[in-house]
């Protein structure tokens, strides 16, 4: 190459370099700008799993919750056994039942109050002492503390009661106050409304929708999921307190207040 040319060159190169440079950090600039710093993540908790429930009586106002026995079950087949229609129904959304005889309902109920998760527990009425219904604790996750309530059986005469909702109160007081778990959860088939309402109205919020979840007694089941959790108790573990006040019920045992109003004026506060 000539002196000349080569001087050129270098000229042209020397003067081309910085323009290049600089439209390349301009690019890089530009790309990281466009993606976040840092995705956002939870704050670090604890690791230490939590207790599982025990068998344990606990005792209400109006109930007893304790460890289901297998002589609950003559009891219990008088309220929730049988052919009659009334009873029949009860079991419509229960993954097992009806039961007709007094024999296979033995045979079942034995099986439950052998069983650690579920952890049956019966609900005896406090004036006669005999069982009534029964509930379970379930799906016990000790690790991400997590539990659920479920297996609900009420006969008619637990239904629609202050005993029925002193039972949720109980457990739920069980789950969070005592053993430290951080959820509680609810489900149910989704064409159960009477479950539903019960779940809202206690406290739990509707999480959504787990379609085609499972096969019951060969039927499909859309699974309705619901939750509390342990920032939400404080409130919802008061107004089920207020809700049970007998000062909350007048002389002919109606309510004053509605247990959603007691909770929605605890979450105002």
């Amino acid at each position: 190459m000539t002196p000349y040319l080569y001087i050129r060159s270098h000229i042209l190169t020397s003067r081309l370099q910085p323009t290049f440079d600089f439209a390349r950090i301009n690019i890089v600039n530009m790309m990281a700008a466009s993606y976040p710093k840092r995705q956002s993540i939870e704050p670090e908790l604890s690791n230490a799993p939590v207790a599982r429930p025990q068998r344990k009586i606990i005792h209400g106002h109006f109930i007893t919750l304790q460890p289901l026995l297998p002589e609950h079950a003559d009891d219990l087949y008088d309220v929730v056994g049988g052919s009659e229609h009334e009873r029949v129904s009860l079991w419509d959304f229960m993954p097992v039942g009806p039961f007709t005889t007094r024999q296979a309902f033995q045979s079942y109920i034995t099986q439950c109050a052998e069983s650690n998760d579920p952890l049956f527990f019966a609900v005896l009425d406090q004036v006669s002492g005999k069982p009534i219904g029964y509930l379970s604790l379930m799906r016990i996750d000790t690790t991400n503390r997590v539990i659920e309530i479920g297996h609900v059986m009420f006969s008619k005469l637990l239904q629609r009661t202050r005993g029925a909702t002193e039972c949720f109160y109980l457990l739920t007081r069980l789950v969070f106050d005592e053993l430290g778990y951080r959820r509680c959860e609810w489900k149910c088939n989704n064409l159960n409304e009477p479950s539903k309402r019960a779940a809202l109205r206690l406290g739990y919020t509707f999480e959504g929708l787990f379609r085609q979840h499972m096969i019951v007694k060969g039927r499909n089941r859309n699974t309705a999921w619901f939750s509390v959790i342990d920032c939400e108790w404080p409130a919802v573990k008061t107004a089920f307190e207020l809700w049970l006040d007998p000062n909350n019920f007048d002389e002919l045992g109606n309510q004053r207040q509605a247990l959603a109003a007691l909770r929605k004026n605890q979450l105002s506060v």
